[in-house]
């Protein structure tokens, strides 16, 4: 795609970088303004029992916090039948491994959630070089409650709901992520994501959005992303 942008004088520059320089501190207080009132989002206890499995056996979704005030949860998709998980979000989850330790520094756990058995979890983390916790919800409703996943007779009925509302969606898995917060033995869910929500996880679409020609997607969406170890598969094809 040809850069369509002029090409000026460095003072002709100075003065466009200086008028865009004032929108991006406007978003930048309207984007603290907004995480404000995200902040201030009710919570729900969660009461239902859900349960993970990991490499540790197991775990409730108290477990998960792994003692920390805080819980993010990636809702990662990766079908029990799939054979691989979803190329974009295996692309979300590139930034996952050396976020860990920071969030944990500010009292908040991390994992990664998918109905895929852990066995296949396990295999495909190996593949792709990961070690961010990862834990399968294939023995409960985790998923389907928290409208990430969907029963192929619900897609048939056209009762599938996404991103709190009805949806045309058609896949049986989707993207998105939650926080939780503990208070005593009590799971409260304050937030969760979903779609183009994601983005705020995704560096590469950051840093992309920050060059001339941007994501280079053209409404197509992420038609170029590849699993990391398929991106030279893929150029000699």
């Amino acid at each position: 795609m040809k850069n369509p942008n002029r090409i000026v004088t460095r003072e002709e520059w100075l003065e466009a970088r200086q008028a865009l320089l004032t929108k991006e501190k406007a978003f930048t207080r309207d984007r603290d303004a907004l995480s404000a009132a995200r902040r201030e989002m009710p919570l729900v206890k969660i009461d239902k029992p859900y349960v993970f499995d990991d490499e540790r056996g197991t775990r409730t979704l108290a477990s998960l916090f792994d003692g920390k005030k805080q819980l993010l949860v990636y809702h990662f998709m990766f079908g029990p039948t799939w054979e691989a998980g979803c190329k974009s979000c295996s692309l979300v989850a590139e930034s996952f491994d050396r976020v860990v330790v920071h969030l944990a520094a500010r009292d908040t756990s991390f994992v990664a959630v998918s109905r895929a058995p852990f066995e296949k979890l396990a295999a495909y983390r190996k593949r792709l070089g990961w070690t961010f916790p990862w834990v399968s919800s294939e023995k409960t409703d985790f998923n389907f409650d928290f409208e990430v996943s969907f029963r192929q007779e619900d897609i048939d009925a056209k009762r599938v709901r996404y991103n709190y509302a009805q949806s045309t969606y058609v896949a049986t898995e989707a993207p998105g992520f939650s926080t939780f917060l503990r208070e005593g033995d009590d799971v409260l869910q304050a937030y969760s994501s979903f779609g183009r929500g994601v983005d705020a996880l995704m560096n590469v679409y950051n840093l992309l959005d920050l060059t001339p020609l941007g994501r280079q997607e053209d409404g197509k969406g992420m038609f170029w992303v590849r699993r990391r170890d398929e991106y030279e598969a893929a150029t000699r094809v």
